[in-house]
């Protein structure tokens, strides 16, 4: 009998061996899948930022260099250029792009490229925001 409770201890070492080693290696994948995960959101995240700074300082330097070029002209259609001009730089005065978390960022960012839209057409220039920011291939940020 002796030799059947040895043989039965080792069988269960072997059966608990494989639940141990499972659940080893479930929590070392898991920790591993934690890290890369908050990396790559780190990085996903830092690149949507910057996508979208870029599109806010553009929708800026356009609408300053536009409202010093009208600034000139006193007529009616000038005048309601710059008052639209006016409109589009008090929402990126006003956007939340300095809070990730806001929970308007996206609104407000819709109604900040309803603005340049509508003022493009005032000014009867292309609206679409990623012709102005083509680079030459060998240009990254």
């Amino acid at each position: 009998m002796a030799g059947r409770c040895g043989g039965e201890d080792l069988f269960d070492n072997i059966l608990l061996a494989d639940e141990r080693f499972r659940g080893e290696g479930y929590q070392e994948g898991f920790h591993r899948g934690s890290r890369r995960g908050l990396q790559e959101g780190r990085r996903h995240g830092a690149s949507h930022g910057a996508k979208l700074s870029t599109e806010i300082s553009f929708y800026y330097g356009f609408a300053v260099t536009w409202r010093c070029l009208l600034r000139q002209s006193a007529d009616v259609r000038s005048r309601k250029r710059m008052k639209a001009l006016e409109a589009l730089l008090a929402l990126i005065h006003t956007s939340p792009h300095d809070d990730p978390q806001s929970a308007h960022l996206q609104e407000h960012t819709e109604k900040l490229r309803a603005k340049f839209r509508q003022v493009c057409s005032m000014l009867s220039v292309p609206a679409d925001f990623s012709d102005y920011i083509r680079t030459s291939a060998g240009t990254s940020f």
